[in-house]
């Protein structure tokens, strides 16, 4: 989950090894990047409903990548309307729900699913 999120759910899918740019990553490593974004999508749909999703990486620290030498993908769940004034004008983020209640619940739709 991420520490910081843009909204309740936000998540950050990581490559099982320890990578800076997709580049690096072996042709299977990709193919796991791709499973674990399906498997967050599928997560988020069931656990908050979501709508739609943003989905992206952050690639060098000039394009927002915070933690040099370390790869990760974020999955963002998106809502109709979910837009407001806050983010847009204030300059902050406005998450309803705290991260570890997320998590817990997280977890709970996940052994729902039938997912270790």
């Amino acid at each position: 989950m991420n520490r910081y999120p843009y909204t309740n759910g936000h998540l950050l899918v990581a490559p099982r090894a320890h990578k800076a740019d997709l580049e690096e990553l072996l042709p299977e490593e990709k193919i796991d990047l791709v499973d674990q974004t399906t498997e967050a999508v599928r997560l988020l749909k069931r656990a908050v409903s979501a709508q739609g999703f943003n989905i992206g990486i952050n690639i060098g620290r000039c394009a927002g990548a915070g933690v040099p030498g370390h790869l990760h993908q974020h999955v963002v769940p998106r809502w109709a309307g979910d837009v407001n004034f806050m983010s847009v004008v204030g300059e902050v983020q406005v998450v309803p729900e705290a991260i570890s209640q997320m998590y817990t619940e997280l977890l709970r739709v996940r052994e729902e699913m039938g997912k270790p």
